[in-house]
């Protein structure tokens, strides 16, 4: 049971848009762009940046710890840096889960026959 699954690119994005808005492909490229350079500056500053229906993007901060290297065990410091972090809304959630569920039916019906 392999799932194959598309990768949405920026050229994706913009061609939504052109289709879906009627703006020219110049037009929804620069739209596009303007809406990632947004949400990035956000979040260079450590802004949160929450879409409704879709979920949150935060920037966290992570404190140095001790890792380990798999090959030697040697201990090694991990510096404190910043990490992004997603958290789906309860709306995008139910909707991935429903997805999955029809096609996961729809795979065992056709695995039934």
């Amino acid at each position: 049971m392999s799932e194959t699954s598309k990768t949405v690119t920026r050229v994706d994005l913009c061609e939504a848009v052109y289709q879906k808005v009627g703006l020219s492909r110049t037009e929804s490229s620069a739209f596009v762009e303007l809406v990632l350079k947004e949400i990035t500056d956000c979040l260079e500053k450590g802004e949160t940046v929450k879409l409704s229906s879709f979920g949150s993007f935060m920037v966290r901060k992570k404190g140095q710890r001790i890792g380990r290297n798999p090959k030697t065990g040697t201990e090694v410091p991990i510096s404190p840096r910043r990490v992004m972090v997603f958290k789906p809304s309860a709306i995008l959630k139910q909707r991935i889960n429903a997805q999955h569920r029809t096609n996961g039916d729809a795979t065992q019906a056709q695995e039934e026959a």
